[in-house]
């Protein structure tokens, strides 16, 4: 699996990772009908083409470049990140059901801006 996209996105949103990708593989971007909807957004694993131009690009820092790079306290988001698919209806009511289910897990993380999130999530 490729780069995984975790909470410090969560509200924010930030498109500066899509702006910045080669292949378009970050979703929902502003243009998809679930960006409203969405609570982050996700990289689908198989566009991506692990080029990396999303980590820097990122003002947040919520991009890992593998799961096994993921903080432990984010693994759900993993799944998140493998499960979405953009025009899936099915697939983006799962993947709302696991980020709903995170913030619930991280209340105390979730009212941390997003930008110091994951430096809270390392300690």
């Amino acid at each position: 699996m490729a780069f995984i996209i975790t909470d410090p996105c969560i509200t924010t949103k930030d498109t500066a990772c899509v702006d910045v990708c080669p292949v378009d593989c970050i979703h929902p971007r502003k243009d998809e009908p679930e960006f409203e909807q969405s609570p982050m957004l996700f990289i689908h694993p198989e566009e991506c083409i692990d080029c990396g131009a999303c980590v820097p690009a990122c003002p947040v820092s919520a991009i890992y470049d593998s799961p096994d790079a993921t903080p432990a306290s984010q693994q759900d988001l993993v799944d998140a990140n493998a499960k979405y698919r953009a025009g899936d209806a099915g697939a983006f009511a799962e993947v709302q059901n696991i980020v709903n289910a995170h913030i619930s897990a991280h209340p105390e993380l979730m009212n941390i801006p997003g930008t110091e999130r994951a430096a809270a999530h390392q300690s």
